[in-house]
């Protein structure tokens, strides 16, 4: 079989030898773009690396890491944000045989000293003094951690009681790499050339929702399979430019990194999420993956807006949406039947006009260039993704999971299916258990969680069949719907099952309200709803309805906004069967965040936090039935 008829044959052992293949072919192409933030109060100034300076920054990084002693498979950690700084870094890690350990820069002290001791990790190559502080304060805990490296060097400060070099910055370990390199030219090459398949490249601790993190070993082969495969399906091209903002420490973000080299295109690189609005229009990207919350977030703004803007504005935002939706769903299945994305005269000409006066604007707020955007990490409400669709925003839902390296499927450029997580990448088999629960098996499937057979042993088999524990269905032409996390299922008291994802994606795409929204009914008579509300939508109702100048907890708190949420709730029931419909609800006197515990760093409800934080407005619902 050819390599074109079977993409993912005669891949190398690992990334690290397509890195290496890719500064070889494109020494002189833009590789990365970011930000650096200019003094007082204007724009950022963007600046690049050529693939050949970034090929010289990972060779010294990789260097540096080598001449602190740090030898094949030993875990080097990585604290940081979005940058493109946790970029060379773990590439500089994986070209010295290291092994790189993933920590959310937002990770508590005390969960950072598990994942480093856990891991066994050598060195953490940490942010700023924030992250520098975290490891300082739990160093006792630490026996193996030898050294820290701060990308900010004026962080790179020691203290009293540091070991001597203990902390340096991310520079002078560089020029430590460059002094290494002039005695061993060749010791990065040789690096790579010994890199085995199997060998560890990455620990990617899972943020859960329930418990300690479980740390997912991801093999060299992992990474080399998913560059592959990617680029097998023609998501992108050497001319792109991606917009990436992702938290790399998650597998989502990380599995982008893969992709890139292998494609060749460019990279603007900025984890500051309160930056993205601001950066679309300059940095004018071609395609970015996101989570399905970002999308909420637009769509929640726009109409918004709209509505503060007056009755004849929201009157024809509306309009437009219902278009858009309607003409998402006609040309999704035109071309499904024909293989043409067209629709009627009539929604032709109405789809026209709306473009002119809402669609294009959106567009423009993109960047106007976007050509799709991947949305992955969670399901995406049907409803928000026709109306994308039909505004002429194609998101290309996605499906994976940390343990088979994040990209599993994926739906296919112009024949994408909103509503499913697409297709199979090439050398991914798929079956659906009796019981409706997804179980895959491919290269990108991990070899286990570290230090815990038990667990391993739950969810992998021998035969490297993984459990997902995600309910779907196959069509016959291969794609997967998602219904719902086989845990996250319940049964009511009167014996109906509830997915309560399905009935949370409807809610928020009715209300343009909404944060987050938790569906709970497990042994219950009846469902109800812990709601959210996005703070700068509804302090903008709040101020055109009498209710400026209070406190987003008095916003909430106030009777007005109750009626107002309780319209929209009765909007949702009258689209769901009987036993689906929300009963009572409760909104929540602030939103659900990373910082309490009731989001994941992917901002994934920990559905046993929330319940257990606000059980006692979850008891008030039930009281007396």
């Amino acid at each position: 079989m050819s390599e074109k008829q079977n993409p993912i044959e005669n891949r190398p052992p690992s990334v690290a030898h397509l890195f290496l293949d890719r500064v070889a072919a494109t020494p002189d192409k833009e590789a990365y773009r970011y930000p650096v933030p200019s003094a007082g109060d204007g724009p950022d100034d963007w600046r690049g690396y050529t693939w050949r300076e970034a090929g010289e920054r990972v060779f010294a990084i990789a260097a540096g890491l080598m001449d602190l002693g740090v030898s094949a498979e030993e875990r080097v950690a990585i604290a940081s944000g979005t940058r493109v700084d946790w970029i060379l870094s773990d590439f500089g890690i994986l070209s010295a045989g290291a092994a790189t350990t993933t920590v959310y820069p937002t990770t508590n002290a005390e969960e950072t000293a598990y994942i480093l001791a856990d891991s066994a990790s050598q060195v953490l190559i940490a942010e700023d003094a924030a992250q520098l502080a975290k490891v300082r304060e739990r160093r006792a805990e630490l026996p193996e951690l030898k050294h820290v490296v701060v990308m900010e060097a004026e962080d790179a400060v020691a203290a009293e009681g540091d070991p001597e070099g203990w902390v340096l910055s991310l520079s002078e370990l560089a020029e430590r790499g460059n002094a290494y390199l002039e005695k061993h030219p060749d010791c990065v090459k040789e690096s790579v050339a010994a890199l085995r398949s199997d060998q560890l490249a990455t620990l990617i601790y899972t943020s859960g929702t329930t418990g300690r993190p479980k740390g997912v070993r991801l093999p060299h082969d992992a990474w080399s399979y998913m560059a592959y495969a990617i680029e097998a399906i023609d998501l992108s091209d050497d001319t792109d430019v991606q917009y990436l903002w992702l938290p790399l420490a998650h597998v989502f973000g990380k599995v982008l990194l893969a992709a890139h080299i292998k494609v060749g295109d460019v990279i603007a690189v900025d984890g500051r999420v309160d930056k993205i609005i601001e950066n679309l229009p300059v940095v004018k990207p071609t395609y970015m993956a996101a989570v399905p919350r970002i999308f909420e977030k637009v769509y929640n703004g726009v109409a918004a807006k709209a509505k503060a803007a007056g009755g004849a504005k929201y009157k024809i935002f509306l309009w437009a949406a219902e278009i858009a939706r309607e003409y998402g769903k006609v040309s999704q299945e035109n071309y499904r039947r024909t293989g043409k994305r067209t629709a009627p005269f009539g929604l032709r000409t109405k789809h026209a006009i709306a473009d002119k006066l809402v669609y294009s604007k959106l567009r423009d707020a993109f960047g106007g260039r976007m050509r799709a955007c991947i949305s992955g990490s969670a399901a995406l409400s049907p409803d928000i993704g026709f109306f994308f669709s039909g505004a002429g925003i194609h998101i290309l839902e996605g499906y994976g999971l940390t343990e088979s390296s994040a990209a599993n499927f994926v739906n296919p450029g112009e024949a994408y299916r909103t509503g499913t997580v697409g297709k199979a990448l090439p050398g991914l088999e798929v079956r659906i258990a009796e019981d409706g629960e997804i179980l895959v098996r491919s290269p990108g499937v991990m070899q286990g969680y570290h230090n815990l057979p038990e667990k391993t042993a739950e969810v992998l088999e021998e035969d490297g069949w993984f459990h997902t524990g995600d309910i779907g269905e196959l069509s016959e032409d291969g794609y997967l719907r998602i219904t719902d996390r086989k845990k996250d299922l319940f049964k009511t008291s009167g014996g109906k099952y509830i997915a309560p994802t399905e009935v949370e994606g409807q809610f928020k795409a009715v209300c343009p309200y909404v944060s987050n929204v938790l569906v709970i009914g497990a042994g219950r008579n009846f469902c109800s709803a812990l709601i959210a509300l996005d703070e700068p939508s509804i302090m903008g109702w709040a101020a055109e309805n009498n209710l400026g100048g209070k406190s987003y907890e008095e916003v909430v708190g106030d009777e007005r906004t109750r009626e107002l949420i309780d319209g929209y709730v009765q909007q949702l029931n009258s689209g769901l069967q009987r036993w689906q419909t929300i009963k009572k609800f409760r909104l929540l006197p602030r939103d659900l965040d990373i910082e309490n515990g009731e989001l994941t760093p992917s901002l994934k409800l920990k559905r046993p936090v929330v319940e257990k934080k606000f059980g006692h407005l979850i008891e008030e619902m039930y009281e007396g039935v």
